[in-house]
């Protein structure tokens, strides 16, 4: 199958997965209701897979349209192409124009392996590794390399457009909580509050006053902040390089600003600039688990106690906000410590989903994410989010997990702007690559929506 072909395919999965999306919403539509806790899994799910595979279509795209450009270069600077565009040239010669397309020295079908022909040359000096090198060499014209200082070993173009790309966690918990779109012409969202309620009693005796208690307003803000990034590459590296290196670069830059965004989110100060992340909002339940003895010891179960300590968190959400979280999330490291755990038979308490559990605390599946929804705990889905800090507490070894209810909680967020400009740097033949975006976020309109689990448990790991 090629590539375009790949590409038909995963599109069609991917119109399955909107599909799929559509009736979910649908149904909870149609039913005048919100989405259950088992829909909202299989959405999140859902979603998940539509991001995945929009990066691989993108990736492919990239792949078909890198070919395509090498494909026209290599036919208008090929052996004969002069005398093909040459209107006046002579034909007497039938085989001047003719043009033989061989196979690449090295490819992803081809048996020649770059790597393997590197190591023989280095190794036993084999001739015909170098010769295969030595054409890889000329087929990939790199005319500003030096031969004996790399020049000979050029990689394979194949190998250079499946680049590397710099991994980074994505943005789990700004996904997670209720998008809003930023209203234009402000620095800050104010909304305002009811801090305190009418009153409602029984009337004493007829004819008389019945109760009348003043509502109390206030209002709750949020500043807007900028989030922005920049790299400044030279004209040479953007045209002259077999990949598309802007790409590359603003590329890179928008996962840094996914990522930043999402630990703004989550621990944001308040200050210069910041907004104020949810494990900072004050009023916000705080439950402590500090277990005693040791938390991995076989056959304890330990993980009973951070299931009490959950439970108690959604019992305080439960209590004071009437209402009932939606979502745990929690670093991986943390669920990875959660699977580890056994009973006193040393039965795992995390279990997956599809062994059919019975009377399990939690359910792993029906995938394994490092990142994103992952299981259940307490009957509420579980979220990895690696942004999430793992040098918190005293000892600064301890992450912490959040139980919410995450539609309390709002995030605004503009268009993100990517952008390239050759001024200022037009003396040095630069660029200067930027994206920014503007945003806000505000966790306090609710803040008994959520539950801050913390405490010297969480600093045990696997």
């Amino acid at each position: 199958m090629d590539k375009r072909s790949l590409i038909a395919d995963l599109r069609t999965k991917r119109a399955d997965e909107r599909t799929a999306v559509g009736n979910l919403l649908e149904h909870a539509k149609r039913s005048k209701r919100g989405l259950t806790t088992g829909e909202a899994t299989r959405f999140d799910a859902h979603e998940t897979e539509i991001r995945a595979l929009d990066d691989r279509i993108d990736e492919l795209q990239y792949q078909v349209d890198a070919d395509e450009a090498a494909a026209s270069v290599a036919q208008r600077y090929a052996p004969g192409a002069a005398a093909r565009n040459n209107p006046n040239n002579n034909r007497s010669n039938p085989m001047s124009s003719l043009t033989v397309n061989e196979p690449a020295t090295y490819s992803r079908e081809g048996r020649n392996s770059y790597f393997l022909d590197l190591a023989r040359n280095a190794m036993n000096h084999d001739s015909a590794a170098r010769e295969r090198l030595e054409r890889n060499n000329r087929e990939q014209r790199a005319i500003n390399t030096t031969d004996g200082t790399g020049g000979d070993f050029v990689p394979p173009k194949w190998i250079t457009e499946e680049y590397v790309r710099y991994a980074r966690p994505h943005r789990v918990f700004a996904d997670l909580v209720k998008p809003q779109p930023l209203p234009a012409g402000t620095d800050v969202i104010s909304i305002p509050k009811v801090s305190g309620g009418t009153s409602v009693a029984v009337q004493g005796t007829q004819n008389t006053a019945i109760s009348n208690t003043d509502m109390i307003t206030t209002s709750i803000s949020s500043p807007v902040f900028t989030a922005a990034g920049g790299q400044v590459a030279s004209l040479q590296m953007i045209e002259q390089s077999p990949i598309r290196t802007d790409e590359v670069i603003l590329s890179d830059l928008a996962a840094a600003y996914a990522q930043y965004l999402d630990s703004m989110y989550l621990t944001g100060s308040g200050s210069a600039g910041q907004p104020t992340g949810i494990l900072n909002v004050a009023g916000a339940n705080a439950v402590t688990w500090s277990p005693t003895g040791t938390p991995l010891l076989t056959g304890t179960a330990t993980g009973g106690t951070l299931y009490s300590a959950v439970a108690s968190a959604i019992s305080k959400i439960w209590s004071t906000r009437f209402a009932a979280p939606t979502a745990i999330v929690m670093h991986p490291r943390r669920f990875a410590w959660c699977l580890a755990q056994v009973d006193g038979s040393n039965r795992p308490i995390i279990v997956p989903a599809q062994g059919g559990a019975f009377n399990a605390p939690g359910l792993l599946g029906p995938d394994l994410n490092a990142e994103g929804p992952v299981g259940t705990l307490a009957g509420l889905p579980v979220y990895l989010d690696p942004n999430i800090p793992t040098n918190l507490g005293v000892g600064t070894d301890q992450d912490r997990i959040i139980v919410l209810k995450a539609d309390d909680v709002f995030a605004w967020e503009g268009n993100m702007r990517a952008e390239a400009f050759p001024q200022t740097y037009a003396n040095q033949l630069s660029l200067f690559l930027r994206v920014y975006n503007y945003a806000s976020f505000q966790a306090g309109r609710y803040p008994q929506s959520i539950s801050i689990i913390s405490g010297t448990g969480l600093n045990v790991t696997v």
